[in-house]
């Protein structure tokens, strides 16, 4: 399979990207986050960014990441700058911003719809990545602000990916809506985290499965035409 995907390259000259991957981490610190959730969180994102899959997608990509912290209306805000990820050490080093990163609020509602609306506001920022992905971690509905369905319509246009995490703690399915109401564009999926204290090993799993490169639909073909000659 390696010799066939190096046959297509020298065949087919496809676009080179310095960055591959662009990926805004929007992280939930409403009022339902309490002091305790909020560091599961951060320390979590932290580890899941240090797995070594991750790593080495993140950095084979020229990737780079983004932190969001979302909560009510009006409170969104960017508090880790693009960060280009080309060697480990960059990595660690935003794993580390990550997990010393003060929290903004405390109190407030969940506005989904405007942290989606932040995310790709960013996101215009980094034009030279190939793929664009949000990743929203979140405990419940949205009950703030816009509808994050309103925002579909310009995310889809503009080839954006959203992807979440859904951290159920009631017998809200909050999956359910973050599929319904929340992901949207190629391969996006759900991860469900049974509490908060599920989240380090799901947030892991997410991260995983959003950073590794997939391999293109076009590419794809073009190695089995090769195989079956």
């Amino acid at each position: 399979m390696l010799r066939c995907i190096s046959l297509v390259s020298s065949i087919v000259p496809f676009r080179s990207f310095a960055c591959e991957l662009a990926l805004v981490l929007a992280v939930d610190v409403s009022g339902s986050v309490d002091p305790t959730e909020y560091r599961i969180q951060m320390d979590g994102l932290s580890a899941g960014l240090r797995d070594g899959i991750v790593m080495d997608a993140l950095v084979s990509q020229q990737a780079h990441v983004t932190l969001i912290q979302w909560s009510g209306s009006g409170r969104q805000r960017q508090t880790l700058p693009w960060t280009a990820l080309r060697q480990e050490q960059d990595v660690l080093e935003f794993a580390q911003a990550v997990e010393q990163d003060p929290r903004v609020w405390r109190n407030f509602s969940t506005a989904i719809g405007e942290a989606l609306a932040l995310s790709r506001d960013v996101l215009q920022d980094v034009p030279q990545c190939a793929r664009k992905v949000i990743d929203v971690s979140g405990d419940g509905v949205s009950n703030e602000g816009v509808l994050p369905t309103s925002l579909h319509a310009v995310i889809r246009h503009e080839s954006i990916t959203v992807n979440a995490i859904a951290i159920e703690t009631d017998s809200t399915d909050l999956t359910a809506y973050f599929y319904e109401n929340l992901i949207m564009g190629p391969q996006a999926f759900v991860v469900t985290a049974v509490g908060f204290e599920d989240y380090p090993e799901q947030i892991r799993r997410k991260l995983q499965r959003e950073t590794t490169k997939q391999v293109s639909a076009l590419e794809e073909t073009q190695m089995q035409l090769l195989e079956n000659r």
